[in-house]
């Protein structure tokens, strides 16, 4: 008896008399916590017409009309209900709903009076509060900043790509060949979702979508993708009828040769028994970025980030935390092929309503406070699923509009203006690999680091079926790329993309097929990453990155027995040149001695100028004769 008077005394008083429209109004609230629309606005109607001035009808009106994201109609219809009454309780209330509607609208200077009305009013509901401040923010932010130019114009793709009912979350892969996206058949979430991808014709035009693989697609939906850079890594989003641990959860497919693998759940460790979603991996796919409201986050939705360790196994999933994630929602994270520049949108910063597109960059010392793209892309409606392509040239996102069918969502394109370019633009080495002798395709593993700070940044494996890798390399860095193949003498690149862009354009693809020789006697490989100054035998701290790789080779094939070899140009006198190279061999060999290798399996020897592998009359092939070699001996 006690607590029906509680809540009876806790009931607002209604504005109206009129038994008939406090009935309607009361059954209309049971249709629309049911998302039932249609029949809760024909009820409100009923009681409104039962009496014109019945505020609370229409401030639920107005919130029925936010749910289906009408909110012009929002606005007209809490406005009505502000003017019918006089109680600065309701009005905190409608303020409130209002103040959202308002800047939902792009009405920001009627947003930031409503809610500076209410922010003032509002001394007990905390979490309203400061919900209302955010709100806000973004209100006084457009203002300042709505119309800007900003360069950027959007161009819908042609009706070859946007040929469904609606299409979103479009992805590339590097060489921006392949365009991944979910199409969605009908308006409706009912409808069912596929993943598709369109291939570039020679003259550079997009090819009608296909299914991206029966192995992957089904009667199920399939949705929200990411692809590695080199097109063999998907991880998508599944809700229905799949093994899973709860609700929406992230699977992974593996492609070999054209064949996609029967997609697999990516375990407790990414996946909870909460809602998983919108994935983004880096461009090796080791590093997953994903969205999910599971417990432990700092918002409803959370961006979170997991690795993929040596043995092929997803690390525990941390939450990436401030300044990315806000107690408001972070969602459709994107990171750059450089790894270093995250997109992802967001209500919780400042900006001109609903979800923005931010970035933000990865430093020594973590996220950097993430920025709004501005206007055009973002405005008052939500904006979410940027795609930027390697070269920070291109961007592609998806955009929904209500239409009388349902939501319809359309693919665009942009040039990124230089002054929302990426810092660091990156391209890609590619290329396959194979057996010297015989041009078999081999599954190697393919790994970079950065020679500076001697730290590996991708892990890739060739293509078992047809031999092909791709890396990305990008700016602000020297690299050692390695192929390594059990059986194989291991190979080394190097790559020198420390200097700044001097044209504004990121550096063209570079095609390198690797050759790989089995271990047996003779067999030679060139070690590209040791390093010495000028007339100088005392190796560059940078050479570590090689030294260690070599040490471990040698580690991993206890029975091999090694010649380290010097060479040089022939610039300068004979007996000089087989001194210095004689003397750089045997600082290589030395070190690998001084960290474990039995100098019983270790010769050095110098060989000047006297077998050279380029002519020494242009610069570049005097560059190639200057050489440290490992050489097996047995």
């Amino acid at each position: 008896m006690f607590l029906a008077v509680g809540v009876a005394c806790a009931q607002p008083t209604l504005s109206t008399r009129s038994k008939k429209a406090i009935a309607l109004y009361t059954e209309a609230d049971n249709y629309r916590v049911r998302g039932q629309y249609t029949e809760a606005l024909n009820l409100l109607q009923q009681a409104i017409a039962r009496d014109k001035n019945f505020a609370e009808a229409y401030y639920r009106m107005g919130l029925v009309y936010v749910s289906m994201k009408d909110y012009g109609r929002a606005v007209a219809s809490f406005e009505r209900a502000l003017q019918l009454t006089a109680d600065i309780r309701k009005k905190k209330e409608i303020w409130y709903s209002l103040g959202e509607a308002l800047l939902l609208t792009g009405r920001y200077q009627d947003a930031q009076t409503t809610l500076r009305q209410f922010v003032q009013q509002e001394t007990q509901n905390r979490q309203r509060l400061e919900q209302a401040s955010r709100w806000l923010a973004s209100a006084e932010y457009a203002l300042q900043h709505a119309y800007e130019e900003s360069g950027i114009a959007l161009r819908v793709l042609s009706d070859t790509v946007n040929c469904f009912a609606t299409q979103y979350f479009p992805v590339l892969t590097a060489d921006q060949q392949q365009l991944v996206f979910t199409r969605r058949l009908g308006f409706g979430a009912e409808h069912d979702e596929d993943l598709v991808v369109c291939e570039k014709d020679p003259s550079g035009r997009w090819l009608p979508p296909r299914s991206l693989s029966k192995n992957i697609n089904s009667v199920l939906n399939e949705g929200t993708c990411t692809i590695s850079a080199d097109g063999r890594r998907l991880i998508f989003t599944s809700c229905v009828g799949r093994q899973s641990y709860g609700s929406c959860d992230l699977y992974e497919s593996i492609k070999k040769g054209e064949e996609w693998s029967t997609p697999r759940n990516l375990g407790p460790m990414v996946n909870s028994a909460e809602w998983e979603s919108q994935p983004s991996l880096s461009a090796d796919g080791r590093t997953l970025y994903f969205v999910s409201d599971r417990k432990g986050g700092m918002g409803r939705r959370d961006i979170w980030v997991a690795e993929l360790d040596d043995q092929g196994q997803w690390t525990k999933a941390r939450n990436l935390g401030k300044p990315v994630n806000t107690p408001a929602d972070e969602i459709s994270p994107f990171i750059h092929v450089n790894n270093r520049t995250l997109y992802f949108a967001s209500t919780g910063h400042s900006g001109f309503g609903g979800f923005d597109i931010f970035y933000s960059e990865k430093t020594d010392e973590g996220w950097t406070l993430p920025i709004n793209l501005g206007y055009p892309l973002n405005n008052h409606e939500d904006q979410f699923s940027l795609y930027i392509t390697p070269d920070g040239l291109r961007g592609y996102y998806s955009h929904e509009r209500i239409t009388p069918q349902g939501s319809r969502g359309l693919i665009y394109t942009f040039s990124v203006p230089p002054d929302r370019q990426v810092k660091y633009t990156s391209s890609y080495v590619y290329g396959k690999v194979t057996d010297k002798l015989t041009g078999r395709p081999l599954k190697a593993q393919v790994e970079l680091f950065d020679v500076e700070k001697n730290q590996r940044l991708s892990l890739v494996e060739s293509d078992s079926v047809t031999g092909k890798y791709l890396m990305v390399l990008t700016r602000g860095a020297e690299y050692a790329l390695y192929v390594n193949c059990q059986g194989y003498l291991f190979h080394s690149q190097n790559f020198d993309y420390t200097q700044p862009e001097t044209d504004g354009n990121a550096p063209d693809p570079i095609e390198q097929n690797i050759f790989l020789e089995t271990l047996r006697g003779g067999t030679v490989t060139v070690l590209k990453n040791i390093f010495f100054d000028t007339d100088s035998y005392a190796i560059k701290e940078k050479s570590v990155t090689e030294l260690q790789r070599v040490i471990r080779f040698l580690q991993e094939n206890p029975a091999l027995r090694i010649e380290i070899s010097g060479h040089t140009d022939s610039t300068g006198q004979p007996a000089y040149n087989m001194k210095l190279s004689e003397n750089r061999a045997l600082a290589v060999a030395n070190y690998l001695i001084a960290n474990g290798i039995d100098k019983i399996r270790i010769a050095a020897r110098g060989y000047g100028h006297m077998r050279p592998v380029a002519s020494n009359d242009t610069p570049e092939g005097r560059q190639q004769n200057r050489r440290i070699e490992f050489r097996v001996i047995d």
